[in-house]
């Protein structure tokens, strides 16, 4: 097969769709490394990463590399072009990772990644340009698609709600899983952390934005701190996002901004460091395709609550405490009985560590080359009657 894959949002800066697209290309090339994979930097016309580098980053018998624009200006002229496979070199199939679907494919298969519309549920967790573009390009895979990839069934179930006009027999799930290849990692602990006891910090992981809903934890975690005798502080870690520009104001409107430590971007061995040696890993999201922190941090042995909307309890399971996002007093409740229950806290250890078990990249990658054959083996949407 020759296999086109954007691989437009894996650069430095990537976050959960950009590790869902690194980690399936790099199995997919350890697991099948006797096709041609060419991969695309760039891919589209609405996101661009001008930092992706010049050079290819992943190793295979048969891979090239491009094309690479360096301004998102040359990148729109590229993917508008009507003879765009050819350009390509006329890949069987395109996998698209990155919202955006091409509509001008007379041959090769479109493969197309849909993570979630959470922007299309509440237009306030993001700006109206990407809630714009995101739906765009959801759209457009809802009429240009061969096959969709769901990152879960929750997301399988919301893209077929959105779009009933979409084949259910061409959407199929395949998990992401964990970034981090060696649940054994030790990790390294960051410098910020400095003056916090090993296990004796809350942690919250996931990009600043409403949807994460940090506002309603910093309410819990406030609760908490009123009624808690000897009180952990909260670790939240995590790049800034859009709408959230005041959350520093608001963590001093509560008072309780001496007891958070936001950290910011850290790296991966930081990152595993806090996930193990946390007291318990906390993600009140109200809305998510996936949510890879709530894996991740189960993998790592943390103790887990976990909002109960949308896909969470399908990686949770029974492993983690489920919790109505909106319910504040739920949240600070859970904290006062976990900090005071360590029995609890070690019997959800073990349980999370079994589940993360579950979700595994090689079965992932299998299952998506399953599908690539699948879709090479059937028609183009385009052409069924």
């Amino acid at each position: 097969m020759h296999i086109g894959f954007d691989i437009s949002q894996t650069g430095s800066g990537k976050a959960g769709c950009g590790y869902f697209a690194h980690a399936l290309i790099q199995s997919l090339l350890e697991l099948a490394p006797e096709h041609c994979y060419r991969l695309y930097p760039s891919f589209g016309d609405f996101y661009f990463d001008g930092a992706m580098p010049k050079q290819c980053p992943y190793t295979g018998r048969d891979i090239q590399y491009g094309t690479y624009h360096t301004t998102l200006d040359a990148a729109r002229g590229f993917w508008s072009t009507t003879g765009l496979e050819a350009l390509l070199g006329a890949p069987d199939l395109i996998h698209s990772n990155n919202f955006w679907a091409p509509l001008q494919l007379h041959q090769s298969r479109l493969i197309y990644t849909f993570y979630d519309m959470g922007f299309a549920v509440e237009p306030n967790w993001t700006t109206e340009f990407n809630r714009v573009g995101c739906f765009e390009g959801v759209f457009r895979s809802s009429v240009a698609a061969d096959w969709i990839v769901a990152i879960s069934e929750a997301s399988r179930a919301h893209y077929l709600s959105v779009f009933p006009h979409f084949p259910e027999s061409r959407i199929r799930v395949i998990y992401p899983c964990s970034r981090f290849p060696d649940a054994e990692a030790v990790g390294e602990r960051p410098d910020a952390l400095e003056g916090i006891p090993e296990g004796r910090f809350w942690l919250s992981v996931g990009t600043i934005e409403p949807r994460k809903n940090q506002r309603r934890l910093a309410q819990a975690y406030s609760r908490y701190l009123s009624y808690a005798s000897n009180p952990m502080p909260l670790v939240m870690v995590g790049g800034k996002g859009w709408l959230m520009e005041d959350f520093q104001i608001y963590l001093n409107e509560l008072s309780i901004a001496n007891h958070v430590l936001m950290t910011g971007y850290l790296s991966d061995a930081e990152l595993i460091w806090l996930y193990r040696n946390c007291y318990a890993n906390i993600y009140p999201s109200l809305f998510e395709g996936f949510g890879l922190p709530i894996l991740e941090g189960m993998q790592f042995g943390a103790a887990t609550l976990s909002s109960n909307k949308t896909s969470l309890p399908e990686v949770a399971g029974s492993a983690a405490i489920l919790l109505s996002p909106e319910d504040i007093e739920a949240w600070s409740q859970a904290m006062l009985d976990l900090a005071g229950n360590e029995q609890e806290r070690c019997r959800l250890g073990a349980a999370a560590r079994h589940k993360a078990a579950e979700f595994n990249w090689k079965s992932s990658a299998a299952a998506l080359l399953n599908l690539y054959q699948e879709a090479l083996a059937t028609p183009k949407r385009g052409l069924l009657k």
